[in-house]
Order: structure tokens, then C-alpha cells, then sequence
């Protein structure tokens, strides 16, 4: 399984001004293999530490934090010396050994020719009482489930990726209903490692959804084991919601849908916990289309998706059978797993910050709109071919965007002030937004 991620590994390693890296992402998007492939890759050894049940580990990081002192123990525990130019260490579950987070600071100050790379759950690293964090001394790379790209390299359609990226939408033209046929799989299976490879070997979708099943029961523990006692109740409810929120017309948030007469402050720290694990994405309407997007944010209007779509069309019990029913798929929920698929494959492109805009009645939205950096750009998702865009081209009269998107089923199409892109080729709009790499890239 390739996943794009490794690239922007390669490009750390490279680096002169070098940090301690900790991959973020939520459990189960397949970190701990990410960290483990690049170390065989491309380093002689590498030495892993998981601090999950490793009392022995947490205890050598318990008391001071002189480096050569925690290097020693480091080499005992993994048997051999520890070359720092040749040697990638693993710190992985850091989340269970504060003082081990801490440490990357000294690491960064007195001894930088060591090569290590952490990861955790977000709630660990972000919400962990007494850590003291290495701000400024560590970077970050963000991994998310596999993207529909990445997703059709694990299937064996390498070649079609190629198409998309290469921008031969001629070629790619004559094979769509292949694009579409892996994009209706992708919907089913979505991106999370473990489900992929599934897919991928047997092409079982009952094992497929038994795997998925699995991990929403693991994110369910994680409610009950990391969170306050008394949170617990709010943050499954509000976590359950969430199909019922997207299966709307207007996909904005309602907390009445969570609980009868709920009010926003009472489920703030559940809402924050579910971000700060990387559960959901929280996509928030934008006031008015000038940059930076940030500041014109709405902070009490939002959307809230999962983290995948494979997770969503599970928790929804989505039936395998819709696969077959021609293109019926893409308007479930009235086209909330394609605003799912949308939002999810926008989070993996770099310098690329999703919003969304309506006007103050609410009479016109536009999906998501971009913060490319250097432009607003208006984005429509289409679940079908019905191409009616009617806010879309009432946003573009106003605003005069500098382009704008409709993505849908239908062929890629540069019409005037509007550009068609494909559903299945949403990973490659950096290409015409003018950011060309992914996100997590250094």
C-alpha cells in the first residue's frame, strides 16, 4: 500500500534544519505502518518504542531528560548503538508518556543529528494534563485515510491515477465509468487502511463492513477511556448525530438534532474532544468571500463531517446492494457522502483551507469555498450530472472570483468563468488552483 505521505517523510529526512516530527491523525489511519515503512525504507535501522504497556520505556523517560542519558537507554532497550545519521527512532503512543513529548525539545536543542518521529492519538498530544509541549521545537505532518488516489493505486488502477494527474482528461474521458465504478467502491470502503486492504485482497464487502464496524466500536471505547466521565454521554450523541445532520438539505449544524432543546455551550467540549482526535472535520461558513477566509469565519455557523466516508456509509447502514443501482449512490443522504468524499479528499491537498458561504437569508450557499492563499475560490459538488448551479452562478455575477468549480459526474469542461472537474478527479485541483502539492509536504 503506497501512501503519498511517504514523499513528504523523505523530504524531512532531507532537511538541514531537521526537527523532531510527530504525525498527527486519528486512530487507525495507519500511522504506526507509516512510520515503520519509511523506517525500512530508508534508514540501515530503526528503533521503535511504544509507550502503550511499556512501563520499562515510560520509566527511562519519567526522570530527567539529558539526551545522552535517554540515548543510552534508548540503545539497551533496542540492543545496538544507535547511529544518528543511519538510525530513524519511533516514539509511537506518546500520548501515554508525557515526558517523553517533552523531551523532543532537548532532542531539537543539543543533540539534532538524531532522526525521530512520534505519533499519538490527537487527544493525547493536544489535550494531555501536565505535558509540557515542545512548541516551536517539533513539526507536523498531518495523515488522514487514504485518498481516492491513493485509494485506486492499493486497487491495482495505478494507471488511471496517472491520467488524472497528468491532466489527460481525453483519455481519462473514455474510461469513466471504470472512475466512477471505483469512485461508487471508494464510497463504500472509504480510506481507512485496515478496510482498503480488505478490498483490495478479496474484494469482501461484508469483511469490509465488519472491519469498519470495529473501528467505530474502538472510537466508542476511546470516548469512555480518554474523556471525562461526565463528557462521555454528550460526545456520543453528538458523534451518532452526525448522519442525521449531513442526511439534511442545509448540511449546517443543529445541535437541537444531537438533543431536543441542546444548546451550543453544553457541547463544546464535545465537539472540541471529536476535533482534537481528528474525528471530524469542522467546516465553517465564511461571511464574505475576501481573504484571508479566517477572518471573515462565522465561528457559530459550521458543517461537521467524519473523518471518512467508508465510516459514514457504515454508521448511515448504507446496503452494498446501492453499488449496483446504476448511480444512485451519489444522491444517498441527498448527496451527503459526496460532500463526505469532497471535504475528506480537500483535506489531504496542501495550502488549501475549506470554508463554506451563504448569504445572510440563506436563500444562496456554495458548498465550500477555498482559501488557496491567494484567492476565494467558489467550489459547487454535484452529486449527479445535474448541473443546474444557480447560487454558483449568482456568487460568480457578485463576486467575480478569479475561477470558479462545479465537480460532478459529469466530463472535465473549462466553460468561460466556470471550470467542470470530475468527482473523481477532485485530488488533482491543485493543478488548476495553483498549489501542486500535497498537504503534509515540506
Amino acid at each position: 500500500m503506497y501512501r503519498t505521505a511517504i514523499e513528504a517523510l523523505n523530504k524531512w529526512k532531507g532537511k538541514t534544519s531537521r526537527k523532531p516530527l510527530i504525525i498527527r491523525g486519528a486512530r487507525q489511519v495507519g500511522k504506526t505502518w507509516l512510520m515503520k515503512e519509511f523506517g525500512a525504507a530508508a534508514y540501515s535501522h530503526t528503533v521503535y518504542v511504544s509507550f502503550d504497556s511499556n512501563r520499562q520505556m515510560r520509566e527511562l523517560f519519567s526522570a530527567d531528560l539529558d539526551v545522552s542519558r535517554l540515548v543510552t537507554g534508548l540503545e539497551l532497550y533496542a540492543g545496538h548503538k544507535i547511529d544518528p545519521e543511519n538510525t530513524l527512532i519511533i516514539f509511537d503512543e506518546v500520548q501515554e508518556a508525557p515526558r517523553a513529548l517533552t523531551s523532543l525539545k532537548h532532542f531539537n536543542e543539543n543533540a539534532p543529528q538524531y532522526h525521530i518521529i512520534c505519533a499519538g492519538s490527537l487527544l493525547g498530544v493536544a489535550l494531555h494534563s501536565g505535558t509540557s509541549f515542545p512548541v516551536g521545537k517539533v513539526e507536523f505532518l498531518e495523515l488522514y485515510p487514504l485518498s481516492f488516489m491513493e485509494f485506486m493505486l492499493a486497487a491495482g488502477k495505478g494507471q488511471f491515477a496517472e491520467l488524472l494527474e497528468k491532466g489527460d482528461f481525453s483519455m481519462a474521458s473514455a474510461f469513466k465509468q471504470e472512475y466512477i465504478d471505483l469512485l461508487k467502491y471508494y464510497y463504500y470502503v472509504g480510506g481507512m487502511p485496515e478496510a482498503v486492504l480488505a478490498f483490495t485482497e478479496n474484494r469482501d464487502f461484508g469483511e469490509v463492513r465488519d472491519i469498519q464496524s470495529h473501528i467505530l466500536s474502538a472510537y466508542e471505547q476511546d470516548f469512555s477511556k480518554h474523556a471525562p466521565s461526565k463528557a462521555v454521554p454528550r460526545i456520543r450523541m453528538l458523534w451518532n448525530s452526525i448522519p442525521a445532520q449531513l442526511a439534511r438539505e442545509n448540511k449546517k449544524f443543529i445541535y437541537g438534532l444531537v438533543k431536543e432543546g441542546a444548546r451550543a455551550r453544553e457541547y463544546e467540549y464535545a465537539l472540541m474532544w471529536l476535533c482534537d482526535c481528528g474525528l471530524v472535520h469542522k467546516v465553517h461558513r465564511a461571511k464574505a468571500p475576501n481573504l484571508p477566509l479566517k477572518a471573515y469565519e462565522d465561528l457559530k455557523a459550521f458543517k461537521l463531517f467524519l473523518v471518512d466516508v467508508g465510516l459514514l456509509s457504515c454508521m448511515a447502514g448504507l446496503s452494498r446492494d446501492v453499488i449496483l443501482n446504476g448511480n444512485e449512490l451519489f444522491k444517498e443522504f441527498k448527496g451527503a457522502l459526496t460532500e463526505q468524499y469532497v471535504i475528506q479528499q480537500l483535506k489531504t491537498l496542501r495550502g488549501i483551507e475549506p470554508y463554506y458561504w451563504t448569504n445572510e437569508r440563506n436563500t444562496a450557499e456554495i458548498d465550500f469555498l477555498l482559501d488557496t492563499g491567494n484567492a476565494a475560490i467558489p467550489l459547487e459538488v454535484k452529486a449527479e450530472i445535474n448541473l443546474r448551479s444557480k447560487s454558483l452562478k449568482a456568487f460568480a455575477e457578485k463576486y467575480s472570483p478569479s475561477l470558479s468549480i462545479r465537480t460532478s459526474l459529469a466530463d472535465f469542461k473549462r466553460e468561460g468563468w466556470l471550470l467542470n472537474l470530475p468527482l473523481y478527479a477532485i485530488g488533482t485541483l491543485p493543478l488548476y488552483s495553483g498549489k501542486q502539492k500535497p498537504r503534509g509536504s515540506f
